[in-house]
Formats: structure tokens, C-alpha cells, sequence
């Protein structure tokens, strides 16, 4: 098993996170421990309850007299998915008719590092091997139809729930695969916007899941793209999908961060901390500093970047340093976008989407403005913008210079 950093983070500082400059690229880590024998969760108490109710679900769907899916007029078409901050190909304004979008994940168990300078590292368990992840992306009124795999050597039992379907409790009662299983679902997405998925497995098992990285967002764009108020056609060069996670992560009696040989393990620990409901880390994209320095968002002067974030489990403020949300659209793309946003709101276990057109060239901090979380634990990402300067929207008349009193 490979000990690494999420895909995509560079080596960072705590005081440098926020403003920090270039740093040094993202470097791996090696020498884990190896793997124990195949285990299920441990499933009592509250867990049991709640697996009776994800296995009621199936069964309610199994074993229906439904007549089969209609599925005449669907092209069945395959979307690659890449790993975060960057999106998938996809048309922003639907051609033809619906589509069967056929996607792959993998729910990968991986030792992560959350933040170099303390070293602190999580047991990840993901989909596709990122925090948070893929960004899926489909059209109302496609069909997505997803096949989930569990490898062999995976610890855990995982599932997924999506946000933006109907029944079965979101696809979770459908897709609890176990090491060595692999699980095809299908849903048609009926709902504009953003949304949230994340393993939902039962019990206790759903928030220690959600909270060691299992999450991710999918967006449904109508098939006529976006629009403003005026249902005028809004356009975006490119999507900076962030996914801010936050982290509960033991640590020992003399205050160090724990390490723990495989996923799961850290089980009893884990849960301890989680009910504090004090993150140690909020970060984006899995780690501290993992969208600054050399991996930080890029964009140009007049380029036009929709904003998607995505927090499965608490509230979030998202603020762009020096810049606005222009539109954004805090529930589905069926309500107007609000305009001209100074911070904006993710509701726990919501996806948001935000767009912005760049005027100035420089660095923009995007961060959560709860600063708390933002600076002390870890939720900021960098903008590097190119282009020339417009003085018209900011001067420096006179540099800092000592004054007499």
C-alpha cells in the first residue's frame, strides 16, 4: 500500500497557506504497512438499525413488478472522469437527444497526508483515489449509469448515495458492494443544479466514511446550459471543482497525530473525535495547501471560471479574495442565479456553483470566511491570474513609506 499526498497537493506551510508564494512540488511517500485480512465493518448498535433500513431499501427496489426502463432514444455514451480540481469533457448546451452516461469508480482505500508540517495522514477512503471525488457531469433528463467496484484487498464495505436521484435512498441500498464486489446502478438525473454524493454504508460507518474523504459532486446542467435572470445564456472557459473535507484526526497523549497501519483501524479513535464536532482540519481537495503553489487554479484576465464546491458534512462561506461570485446558484439551476456575491453559502451535505470572470491579473485567495477554518485549519485555494493590469479598478497612489506625526 502507498502512503501519498492527494493527487494534485504541493508541499506548504501553515503560514504560507494563505498567501503564500511558488512552493516546491508534490513529492509521494512510501512505506505503509501491509495489509490485514479482508474484514467486514462492524456493524452494532446504531450501525445494525441502520443497515436493517439500507437493506429494506434494496429489497423494496429488487423486488419490485416494475415494468423495465425505457430506454429507447438514450446514445450511450462514456465519460472519462479526471481527478479534481479539473472536470470531465462535456458539452455545456446538450445536443441531440438524452444520454446513458456510463461512468467507472473504484472505492480506493489510501494513506493520505493532510498536512506536512505536523505530518499528520489519514486512512482515505475514496472514489477513483481522491479527496473529494470525481466531478460527474450529465444533462437533465440523462441517465447515469455508474458501475462501483470495491478491490479485493479493501478493508471496508462502500456504497454511494447520490444527492441529485430518486429512491433507494439516494442508490445507497443498491450499491453496498463488499471486498471484491463490483455493483451497476443506474438513475435518471430529473433535477438541475449541484449535488453531493458521498458512501453512506449505515450507522456510525456514514459520517466516519464522509468524513475520511468518501465524497464528491455531481452537476446536472439543463440541456440549454446555464442562463441569468433574463434567460440570457451564461458560458464558462473552465470549472474549478473544490471539495472542502473536513478531518477528525486522533491524536496521542503527548498531542501528536496517531498513524495506524491500515483503513480502519483507526475506528474507535476516529469516532471519539468525530463527536467532538471540532475538525482538526477543514481543508480543499484533501489536504493543506493542496490548491496553492505549484498546484494552485490558473486562469487569465477576461477568462470566465465557474466556481463548483462541494461539502459533504458542515456549512461553508466561500469568499474569493479581490473578486465576486457574479452569479451563483446555492440550489438547483432551475432559480435564478443570484448576482454579484461577496460570500456565498454551501449548506452541509450541498453542492454550489459560482462564476466569475477575472478583470485583474494577481493572486486570488479563495477561502472558506469562517477565517477560522479557513487560515488556522486549511480551507484556501490560489488563483494565478495572468494578464495586464487595469488601473481604472485599482491604483497604488503612493507605496508604503514612513509618515511624521
Amino acid at each position: 500500500m502507498t502512503k501519498s499526498i492527494n493527487p494534485g497537493t504541493a508541499k506548504t506551510s501553515r503560514r504560507n497557506v494563505l498567501w503564500g508564494s511558488v512552493l516546491a512540488g508534490a513529492a509521494a511517500m512510501t512505506g505503509a504497512g501491509a495489509m490485514s485480512a479482508v474484514r467486514a465493518p462492524r456493524m452494532t448498535g446504531i450501525n445494525a438499525s441502520s443497515a436493517k433500513l439500507y437493506k429494506a431499501a434494496a429489497e423494496k427496489a429488487v423486488e419490485t413488478t416494475a415494468k423495465p426502463a425505457n430506454l429507447s432514444g438514450y446514445t450511450r455514451v462514456k465519460q472519462e472522469l479526471v481527478a479534481p480540481p479539473f472536470a470531465p469533457a462535456h458539452e455545456q448546451v446538450a445536443t441531440g437527444g438524452p444520454k446513458i452516461i456510463e461512468i467507472t469508480m473504484e472505492t480506493t482505500e489510501r494513506l493520505m497526508v493532510v498536512d506536512e508540517d505536523t505530518g499528520a495522514s489519514v486512512w482515505a477512503l475514496t472514489f477513483n483515489g481522491s479527496v473529494p471525488g470525481p466531478l460527474i457531469i450529465c444533462h437533465e433528463g440523462d441517465m447515469v449509469e455508474l458501475t462501483l467496484r470495491n478491490p479485493a484487498d479493501s478493508m471496508m464495505e462502500h456504497n454511494i448515495d447520490f444527492h441529485a436521484s430518486t429512491g433507494a435512498l439516494g442508490g445507497g441500498g443498491l450499491t453496498h458492494v463488499y471486498p471484491g464486489e463490483e455493483a451497476v446502478l443506474r438513475w435518471k438525473a430529473t433535477k438541475p443544479g449541484c449535488f453531493t454524493y458521498h458512501c453512506a454504508p449505515g450507522g456510525a460507518m456514514i459520517p466516519y466514511h464522509v468524513a475520511h474523504g468518501m465524497n464528491g459532486a455531481v452537476m446536472v446542467l439543463p440541456r440549454d446550459g446555464l442562463k441569468d435572470k433574463d434567460g440570457n445564456p451564461l458560458r464558462y472557459d473552465s470549472i474549478a471543482y473544490i471539495g472542502e473535507q473536513d478531518y477528525y484526526l486522533p491524536k496521542d497523549e503527548n498531542g501528536e497525530y496517531k498513524y495506524y497501519e491500515t483503513a480502519g483501524d483507526d475506528y474507535a479513535d476516529s469516532i471519539e473525535a468525530m463527536r467532538t464536532l471540532t475538525p482538526t482540519h477543514c481543508v480543499f481537495n484533501g489536504a493543506v495547501g493542496a490548491l496553492t503553489g505549484e498546484n494552485a487554479l490558473r486562469a487569465k484576465v477576461g477568462e470566465t471560471v465557474l466556481m463548483i464546491h462541494n461539502q459533504a458534512n458542515r456549512d461553508s462561506r466561500p469568499h474569493l479574495i479581490g473578486g465576486h461570485g457574479n452569479y451563483v446558484w446555492e440550489a438547483s439551476f432551475t432559480e435564478s442565479p443570484m448576482q454579484d456575491m461577496e460570500t456565498w453559502f454551501v449548506r452541509g451535505g450541498c453542492a454550489v456553483a459560482a462564476m466569475y470572470t477575472f478583470e485583474q491579473p494577481g493572486v486570488y485567495a479563495y477561502v472558506n470566511h469562517n477565517l477560522i477554518e479557513g487560515v488556522l485549519l486549511g480551507a484556501t485555494a490560489h488563483f494565478v491570474v495572468d494578464g495586464e493590469w487595469d488601473n481604472e479598478l485599482m491604483e497604488q497612489v503612493v507605496a508604503p513609506r514612513a509618515f511624521s506625526t
